[in-house]
């Protein structure tokens, strides 16, 4: 499988075809992908979801796509590395990166359903797009940055939003499993409302009933699915945000920065600054591969 790299922090790429003139590839970076206008089908990690004007979608690093072209279609990609989220110290920033890139929205195709929606970030691209050509005037750059930040909060919200949708969609026995999943992601900042008893009042079923219903669903407890939702969060701000260990350790709720030490490294096999160190020495690796 191909792989395409970029090094600059942020682009936009606007293009229109009417066949992909790509192969089956992932990338080093993220992207938004707007649909400006066409029909076809976008196939995304092995799923496959039609396509139509105003559709949106984001792809992380680590996934592989293709379009199959019906009408001529337009497009407008977003590219952006990891350190357009590094350098900010603001918890509610990093937390809507924290939900946007370990959520498991890719299943439900377009990120955005609602048509009011959809005329919105696009209005804010067309907006985009205008400073990014003129981004040799002053204060673009700050005004790019805080456009982007709108656009990935709307589309956290829209995420947000679909998977309570989607529960009135299942039948009774995945609604209460859905709706103990999107309760922990809403409170995992929140340590005093994730125990049992807040969740059993919350959801109104007896605390032993919810312990013996997570488990025999997920193949483990709750709070152990929490500490490994917490690690994935870990994980993240360690690759994408400059934040001290420390800082993380107090964010999500650990007792200290040697308890999470000691809790990363029994899943990781590396403490928190060893894996940091490993992912920063990985991409510098890359990168001297692809200019040699």
């Amino acid at each position: 499988m191909q792989r395409f790299n970029q090094y600059e922090p942020f682009n936009v790429f606007r293009f229109e075809v009417t066949e992909w003139p790509y192969p089956l590839h992932n990338h080093s970076y993220f992207e938004i992908i707007f649909i400006e206008k066409g029909q076809g089908v976008h196939c995304l990690n092995e799923h496959q979801f039609t396509y139509q004007e105003g559709d949106i979608f984001l792809l992380r690093p680590q996934d592989y796509h293709i379009f199959e072209i019906a009408s001529s279609t337009q497009f407008c990609y977003l590219r952006f590395t990891e350190s357009f989220f590094q350098n900010n110290q603001e918890p509610h920033w990093q937390q809507t990166i924290d939900y946007l890139f370990n959520t498991p929205y890719h299943i439900h195709g377009s990120l955005v359903k609602m048509e009011e929606e959809k005329k919105r970030l696009h209005g804010l691209l067309a907006v985009l797009i205008h400073e990014y050509e003129h981004r040799q005037k002053p204060f673009a750059e700050n005004i790019l940055t805080y456009i982007m930040r709108s656009v990935l909060s709307l589309l956290a919200r829209n995420i947000f939003e679909q998977s309570f949708l989607t529960e009135k969609e299942t039948p009774k026995r995945s609604h209460l499993l859905d709706s103990i999943l999107v309760y922990v992601r809403q409170h995992i900042y929140s340590p005093e409302k994730l125990r049992m008893e807040q969740l059993a009042n919350h959801l109104h079923y007896s605390a032993n009933y919810l312990s013996i219903f997570f488990k025999r669903h997920m193949g483990e407890s709750l709070q152990q699915y929490i500490l490994r939702y917490k690690l994935k969060l870990v994980e993240s701000r360690l690759v994408y945000s400059d934040w001290s260990i420390s800082q993380i350790a107090f964010e999500l709720g650990f007792s200290d920065e040697s308890h999470l030490n000691k809790l990363f490294k029994k899943y990781y096999q590396y403490t928190p600054g060893d894996f940091r160190k490993r992912m920063i020495e990985s991409k510098t690796t890359a990168v001297l591969k692809d200019f040699a």
